[in-house]
C-alpha cells in the first residue's frame, strides 16, 4: 500500500466537520394530510365544505387564528379544489394584481397572511376587483378582521362586510398527531422513548410544537444522526431561553 506520508490521525484532524445543509422543507398541504380536530371544525365545514363558499356574504371569507393552527393549510386545499391562485400577503402589489388579473382563468382567489399587506391600497384593489369580477375570495390572517389596522373608509367597509371563521387552539391528541407527523415529513429519527419524553414536556400550541420541529431537524442534520433524549433536552432549553429572552422584551 502506497504511503503518502500522511497518518490516519492527521488525516482524520484534516477532515472536514459535518455541516447542516439548508434544505428547504417543504410542508405537505394536502387533503390526507390536514389533522381534523373540534378545534377546526367550524372552518372545515365553512372552507371545505362544496357549498359553502355560495353563501359567504359578498363571496369573501377570512380564516383566523394563532400561528401554526393549520390557516395556509387550509387555504390551500381550498385554493387547490377551486384551481384558484394563491397570493401572499406581505407581497402583495398593484402591479402582481393587475397582471394576475389580465392572465385571467380563474374564478376564485386566495389570499396568504392578509393582515400582513404593506399597502392598503393594494387590498383594497384586489377585493374591489374580486367583487367585480364576481369571484370568490378566501383570506387567512393571524387576527379576525376587525382587529386589521387600516384608515382607509372604503377598505373598512369592505373589511367589515367580510365573514369571518377562527380555529382554536389545538388539542392534546391534534398536538401530538402534529408533531408526529413532523417528525414524518421531515424524515427525523427519534426512537419512540425519546418521542414520548419530548411529548410530556413540549409547549402546548401548535406554533411551538413546529417550532421545536425544526430545531430537531437543524439539529438531526448538524449531528449527522438520530436525536437522543440528551440533545432533545438541549434543544427544549435552547427554545425556552429563547422565549424568555423574547418575553423580557
Amino acid at each position: 500500500m502506497p504511503d503518502d506520508g500522511m497518518s490516519d490521525v492527521q488525516a482524520s484532524s484534516r477532515a472536514p466537520a459535518q455541516i447542516a445543509l439548508p434544505f428547504a422543507y417543504r410542508p405537505r398541504f394536502g387533503r390526507s394530510d390536514f389533522v381534523a380536530a373540534p378545534s377546526n371544525a367550524a372552518a372545515r365545514a365553512w372552507v371545505l365544505d362544496a357549498e359553502a363558499q355560495w353563501r359567504w356574504p359578498e363571496g369573501r371569507m377570512v380564516l383566523w387564528g394563532d400561528e401554526g393552527t393549520g390557516k395556509t393549510h387550509l387555504l390551500s386545499i381550498w385554493a387547490a379544489r377551486h384551481g384558484a391562485p394563491v397570493v401572499e400577503g406581505s407581497l402583495l402589489n398593484a402591479h402582481d394584481v393587475a397582471a394576475l388579473f389580465e392572465e385571467g382563468g380563474f374564478r376564485a382567489l386566495a389570499l396568504d397572511n392578509a393582515d400582513r399587506v404593506q399597502n392598503e391600497r393594494d387590498l383594497l384593489h384586489l377585493i374591489n376587483l374580486v367583487r367585480e369580477q364576481r369571484m370568490v375570495l378566501l383570506m387567512a390572517a393571524r387576527t379576525p378582521p376587525a382587529r386589521w389596522q387600516g384608515i382607509l373608509p372604503d377598505l373598512a367597509s369592505r373589511v367589515r362586510a367580510t365573514s369571518s371563521v377562527p380555529i382554536g387552539q389545538a388539542e392534546e391528541a391534534l398536538l401530538r398527531r402534529l408533531f408526529l407527523r413532523l417528525l414524518a415529513e421531515r424524515q427525523i429519527v427519534v426512537a419512540q422513548p425519546v418521542t414520548e419524553w419530548l411529548l410530556r414536556r413540549l409547549p402546548r400550541t401548535a406554533r411551538a410544537i413546529r417550532d421545536i420541529a425544526e430545531r430537531l431537524d437543524h439539529a438531526a442534520l448538524a449531528s449527522g444522526g438520530k436525536i437522543t433524549r440528551a440533545l432533545a433536552s438541549t434543544i427544549l432549553e435552547d427554545a425556552q431561553h429563547e422565549r424568555d429572552r423574547a418575553d423580557d422584551l
